[in-house]
């Protein structure tokens, strides 16, 4: 494993699109340098909050190529998406981010064909042992059908560029036996923004969080705190927050995050079917919870 634990906050970057759906560049300069100037500690791009089943290659290349281009120069890592369930792609796009300078992947269980738990492991273990890169395990059973049962990870962290885990199966128990069972130096993850508190009271490190494109100085702060051992300053950000961390999955992520960047002025609201905008009536519960936190008074720069 790596002799840097992976830690803090990450952002799942949302992907802005323009009117005529192309890759909106200029509006993801701008998100990045949101996320860069809140703190966080880490970017991910190319994840599924960044809607990367309908990028193209060439698209995903060039999202990872920019978050790195923003990101290095201000010491931020870039862990980029490289998840499916064609084991053999995988393979061919983590050699690509080699080429990008990356210092990682984030990479989605399966979903769908269901791999048992031995397809599971020996689906990272040979992407692990195709690139050098290191490798978050990334297990979401409601989004995959199929969740990484901790014995399996278990075995998974013994692959020496196998570094972490981004833990979003909403199972706290599950979560808890994470936290024991993993070597020092493996990094649990939380993959719910309303589960980060909770995750570092068990022993996890930080978040990939949804909540961050909208606030990334908060969950930065949320985390440095917990990271700290200050329950109190991250109970309060937490309880700020709570709101908009579940109203962000009102509907299909990354439909009303999206739809709140655009509130914010960060990016205009654009989706590539088969994601639809928001209900009308949700739009609006949701930009009562951005003006209850404040986040509409953050302006294009």
């Amino acid at each position: 494993m790596g002799s840097t634990t992976l830690k803090g906050c990450g952002t799942a970057l949302a992907t802005p699109f323009r009117g005529d759906g192309s890759l909106d560049e200029a509006a993801f300069r701008r998100l990045l340098r949101h996320q860069i100037e809140g703190g966080v500690h880490f970017l991910v791009p190319c994840g599924t909050t960044g809607e990367s089943p309908t990028l193209t290659h060439e698209e995903t290349l060039r999202v990872v190529e920019m978050t790195v281009a923003e990101a290095r120069p201000k010491g931020i890592g870039v862990w980029a998406g490289a998840g499916g369930n064609n084991t053999a792609k995988v393979i061919e796009l983590a050699k690509e981010y080699e080429g990008l300078k990356v210092d990682g992947i984030l990479s989605v269980a399966p979903y769908y064909n269901k791999p048992t738990q031995e397809g599971l492991y020996q689906h990272f273990r040979a992407i692990a042992e195709a690139t050098r890169l290191p490798i978050i395990v990334y297990n979401v059973q409601g989004r995959t059908g199929v969740n990484v049962e901790t014995s399996t990870l278990t075995r998974l962290a013994a692959i020496d560029n196998i570094v972490a885990v981004k833990e979003a199966s909403g199972n706290i128990t599950q979560m808890a036996e994470v936290c024991n069972a993993m070597p020092p130096g493996f990094s649990v993850l939380s993959g719910d923004d309303a589960i980060t508190l909770p995750l570092f009271a068990l022993g996890g490190v930080g978040i990939i969080s949804v909540c961050s494109n909208e606030a990334p100085a908060e969950m930065a702060a949320l985390c440095n705190a917990g990271l700290r051992g200050d329950f109190a300053e991250a109970r309060r950000i937490h309880r700020r927050l709570l709101p908009l961390m579940q109203i962000n999955f009102i509907e299909s992520n990354p439909v009303p995050v999206k739809a709140a960047l655009a509130m914010m002025g960060l990016i205009e609201e654009n989706y590539r079917l088969p994601l639809v905008p928001m209900k009308p009536e949700n739009k609006a519960k949701l930009k009562a919870v951005l003006e209850s936190v404040g986040l509409t008074a953050y302006a294009t720069q």
